[in-house]
């Protein structure tokens, strides 16, 4: 035989030299949840080693986690009940904890690259992605609120907008009201194919922002369709997304691949809470190994094609590569 495949494995060096994906900390994207209050550091039970911060000690994690080389952070709001209305006006309202925090952290660590959540849910006592009318989502009344929201994060110190709710148009919308109010240095990286997926339980456990009543199939799109997200993408890019996003990541490779192949656009992947808890839970009953698995993860959603990726694992791969 001529061609032997395994000459190119044979040595961990030469398998370095040859390795086609890279992943480091430059492409991970850290999600954390922020609380009203100070001195609090919450655990959430379906998310082990996450947790919810008051800003105080957010502070000190986010030195840490830049000390580790993660430098670019995902903040989510976890809101009381009693702050939470129909039109979700406590998102830009001048006393919320949420944008006190971001202001914080940009004052503390201005190298920071803060993204935000731009949807109704952790702020409706709908828990829905948009305004509900009637019993139904409504689309373009939601736009105007998510605009509001967004300037109001801009106004804060966010780096990048994160509209999560896959309402038609938001994205062009978002872009325009930035635009006009000097904010059009603020990026935005779009949920653009965010899939109506079973792998969110624990992410809506930390923010309590489960819906009140039906789903979120008529804005989420189905998990059976895959050129679908090409009409998505292509729509976000052309309102003016900076970047666009596949929400959950490993069980929709195909997706990430399939964007990357037909746009230039940076691709990202939010490896979901659900993907997260289920390497967790298996590692403790001993059936994986906790630090093979996550590895093994974050480079197959690397190397279907993502730049970037959101995951909670950061902070444990960026231990790990410091290590190896």
């Amino acid at each position: 035989m001529y061609n032997r495949p395994r000459r190119n494995r044979k040595s961990s060096v030469i398998r370095d030299l040859v390795q086609e994906t890279h992943l480091t900390t430059n492409h991970l994207i850290y999600p954390i949840f922020v609380v009203d209050g100070k001195n609090k550091k919450e655990t959430i039970d379906s998310l082990p080693n996450i947790y919810r911060w008051s800003a105080d000690l957010l502070l000190k994690e986010i030195e840490e986690c830049l000390k580790l080389g993660i430098r670019i952070f995902d903040i989510f709001p976890a809101v009381d009940d009693h702050l939470k209305n129909s039109t979700a006006t406590y998102s830009y309202a001048d006393d919320n904890f949420y944008l006190e925090a971001i202001r914080s952290i940009k004052e503390n660590f201005p190298e920071a690259v803060l993204m935000s959540d731009v949807a109704m849910d952790p702020y409706s006592s709908d828990g829905h992605d948009g305004l509900v009318l009637n019993g139904e989502i409504d689309n373009d009344q939601t736009l105007p609120i998510l605009a509001r929201m967004s300037i109001a994060q801009a106004q804060a110190g966010i780096d990048i907008i994160g509209p999560s709710d896959m309402m038609d148009g938001r994205v062009g919308y978002i872009r325009e009201e930035l635009d006009l109010n000097n904010f059009s240095n603020v990026s935005i990286m779009s949920y653009c194919a965010k899939y109506a997926s079973a792998y969110y339980g624990p992410f809506r456990d930390a923010l309590n922002s489960a819906p009140k009543f039906g789903d979120k199939k008529t804005y989420q799109m189905n998990p059976a369709n895959k050129q679908e997200a090409l009409i998505e993408a292509e729509l976000d890019i052309s309102e003016g997304a900076d970047m666009i996003m596949v929400k959950p990541a490993t069980l929709y490779l195909d997706v990430i691949h399939l964007l990357k192949e037909n746009f230039q656009t940076p691709i990202t992947a939010y490896n979901v809470s659900g993907e997260y808890a289920m390497i967790h839970a298996a590692a403790q009953k001993g059936w994986l190994n906790y630090e093979n698995a996550m590895a093994e993860m974050l480079l197959s959603i690397k190397r279907a094609g993502a730049d970037g990726i959101l995951t909670y694992f950061a902070k444990d791969y960026a231990k790990l590569a410091r290590n190896i």
